[in-house]
């Protein structure tokens, strides 16, 4: 497929309308990709393999820009600090890295907490090591500049690239830690307050930056933000409107103002602020994790024509490796793309436990079912044949 089909259909989707079929797209751990290269060579891209529909590139977004400094190096077993000021333990036997302790022990350190300029250049064209990329299910350095990233998906001639930022809670854990973060959210009002104002100036102008340096290559930008658990938010509404989403507000208009799609990555159930997102312009929520309670088909019901939805595919689903139990599971939520608003994606990304064949079997599906307009009479009696033969949703 063409940028120019793969851009329309997504512009399509999260303007509630139906294009030529569903999108898809997703994000892939390196577990899995290990996988995927015995299978399929050493040089494979899921996005190109598979003409996933959009791809998402990070830039540097590290406070300060700077290589892991290596505290300590046992084989897989590796301590380290970032540009954030974490000291991060990174154990082979283990999916994520565990955060140890963060370089603002006291609230009155946040105020002497240092930035490297927001729109430094080094941050699109240098190669090395960052926290958010190279930090995740498995330890990677030496990552080739944004700027190189982006040449190596076309430049935005190929697929379409959205870019890439924190909201700001998701970078405040990061600097003071999650404790920290609740603690002094209601004990250090003033001085919590005044390092959230500081971080905001810093995550937009960041962004405006990033629009600069992407300019031509950007069809939209991810916005990060972890600010709920499996049951509801992490902290009130009422404080996420005083301090986050006015930041959040911010990036989403200067992204608007560039012409960018977005779309909030935002784990757990936050289903409480989902008005508030609409709010301020925002177009499509992902990963809505099915571990979280959420049903894209029931939030429809709600939000549907105001919020476009992006994930919920089970990837526990993906991991039974069972092609009936995925072939309901995308059916059935392939239901949420009538009139468009739904986007083809896991509710969080494609782990280690899912063989290739499995992710490629949902391709194939969303290939086969999710051409507009959709068969509905067909989904829905093949997915009454599925329950009759014992699969689950």
């Amino acid at each position: 497929m063409s940028y120019e089909e793969k851009y329309n259909r997504l512009q399509a989707t999260l303007n509630h309308k139906e294009g030529d079929r569903v999108p898809i797209s997703d994000f892939f751990w390196t577990g899995y990709m290990r996988n995927a290269r015995k299978k399929w060579g050493d040089d494979v891209n899921m996005y190109k393999k598979f003409d996933l529909d959009y791809v998402v590139v990070t830039p540097n977004m590290d406070p300060i820009i700077m290589d892991f400094e290596i505290l300590e190096e046992n084989g897989e077993d590796v301590l380290l600090k970032t540009g954030f000021g974490a000291t991060v333990r990174r154990r082979g036997d283990l999916p994520m890295p565990h955060y140890e302790s963060f370089s603002v022990e006291k609230p009155e350190d946040m105020a002497g907490f240092k930035f490297d300029a927001p729109d430094d250049p080094r941050r699109f064209t240098r190669a090395g090591d960052d926290q958010i990329n190279g930090l995740g299910d498995d330890l990677v350095r030496g990552i080739p500049s944004w700027q190189d990233r982006l040449e190596s998906f076309g430049n935005g001639t190929e697929i379409p690239i959205f870019g890439s930022v924190n909201e700001g809670y998701e970078f405040l854990w990061r600097c003071i830690g999650t404790e920290n973060a609740l603690y002094w959210m209601l004990l250090e009002e003033e001085l919590f307050a005044d390092f959230v104002s500081r971080i905001g100036d810093f995550l937009v102008a960041f962004t405006k930056a990033q629009i600069e340096w992407g300019k031509g290559k950007l069809a939209g930008m991810y916005i990060w933000g972890d600010v709920a658990y499996v049951n509801g938010m992490l902290f009130s509404p009422e404080k996420w409107r005083e301090l986050f989403k006015p930041i959040t507000a911010r990036i989403i208009a200067a992204c608007r103002e560039a012409g960018l799609m977005t779309i909030y990555h935002g784990c757990g159930n936050a289903t409480l602020i989902y008005d508030d997102l609409i709010e301020i312009g925002l177009e499509g929520y992902n990963p809505v994790e099915v571990k979280a309670h959420l049903d894209v088909l029931e939030l429809q019901k709600d939000f549907g024509g105001r919020l476009a939805f992006v994930g919920n595919i089970d990837v526990r689903e993906l991991e039974s490796g069972d092609r009936d139990r995925i072939k309901k599971q995308v059916l059935y939520k392939l239901q949420a793309g009538v009139g468009g608003g739904y986007i083809v994606q896991s509710d969080h990304s494609v782990s280690s436990d899912v063989l290739p064949e499995s992710y490629e079997y949902m391709v194939e599906l969303v290939r086969e079912y999710g051409k507009y307009p959709l068969d509905l009479e067909r989904i829905r009696r093949e997915l009454a044949e599925e329950s009759k033969a014992g699969g689950t949703l």
